[in-house]
């Protein structure tokens, strides 16, 4: 995985992979390269058996400034097929990572503007420094986030993500967390273990089940728990249950021993 010319893919520790998006002199904007190049790392991970969990990071002092500027310039010029055939691959690199079945973890340092604030949203869990800043900012260049916008929706839910979309404010850490943008805010210099240690939560989880949970929730809706949902629910219980995985972790339980999936030191 050393080919790429927009991302840098680095060994975080065993069993974690860190992706970073490595143009900060454009603050990690992302054009067709980028976006084609996350799609085929998040695709070459998703198949890797050595990697548990994947850390997505941006370099210097921002996280991502969202669409490069100068590849939307040339959208607005282009024809609709070719607008149509770009946003379908967004739009794909955005499912791949919303869907990989590994845990996702979003590294948050300075900006995450526009597409930036998608990327966040479709990793599953959010760390953020407390000097960040977030702004779904696409109507100032008269545009829309359609694209990022049902990854915006399910982190904040309609409400928020339509006034963010409208009013493109440009939120603090503080509001992020208190609306669901993010999970955890830190100080600057304890970013790093914070993400460190929530890599170690997700860690002891099994594999498998880690997979099914993603499987599952976003089979899921908020809403009235209808019979199906729960036929469904019982239905994957039941199958996870006999697997060697569930059959390894309760034995190691029991044992009073680390599961065989924990990496060890």
């Amino acid at each position: 995985m050393s080919d790429f010319q927009t991302l840098t893919v680095s060994r975080r520790a065993a069993g974690v992979t860190q992706v970073t998006m490595s143009r900060p002199a454009v603050f990690n904007a992302f054009d067709e390269a980028m976006i084609a190049e996350l799609d085929t790392v998040f695709t070459q991970l998703a198949d890797d058996n050595s990697v548990r969990v994947i850390v997505l990071a941006g370099d210097g002092k921002h996280f991502s400034a969202g669409a490069d500027l100068q590849w939307m310039q040339r959208a607005s010029t282009a024809s609709q097929e070719w607008n149509l055939q770009d946003a379908r691959r967004f739009a794909g690199m955005l499912a791949r990572i919303e869907n990989c079945p590994k845990p996702t973890v979003a590294r948050i340092q300075g900006a995450a503007l526009g597409g930036g604030v998608g990327l966040v949203c479709a990793c599953d869990i959010a760390i953020a420094t407390g000097s960040a800043s977030f702004s779904v900012s696409e109507a100032k260049f008269g545009i829309l986030p359609a694209v990022i916008g049902p990854y915006v929706v399910n982190a904040v839910g309609k409400r928020q993500a339509r006034r963010l979309a409208l009013a493109t404010t440009r939120i603090t850490a503080t509001e992020a967390i208190a609306i669901g943008l993010v999970h955890q805010v830190v100080v600057a210099d304890a970013l790093d273990a914070a993400v460190d240690s929530a890599v170690t939560e997700l860690l002891a989880g099994g594999p498998n089940a880690q997979r099914e949970i993603k499987q599952l929730f976003a089979l899921l809706e908020v809403g009235p728990i209808t019979p199906e949902v729960r036929e469904l629910t019982a239905q994957t219980i039941s199958r996870v249950r006999g697997t060697e995985e569930a059959r390894e972790g309760f034995t190691a339980f029991l044992d009073k021993r680390p599961a065989p999936w924990i990496p060890q030191a």
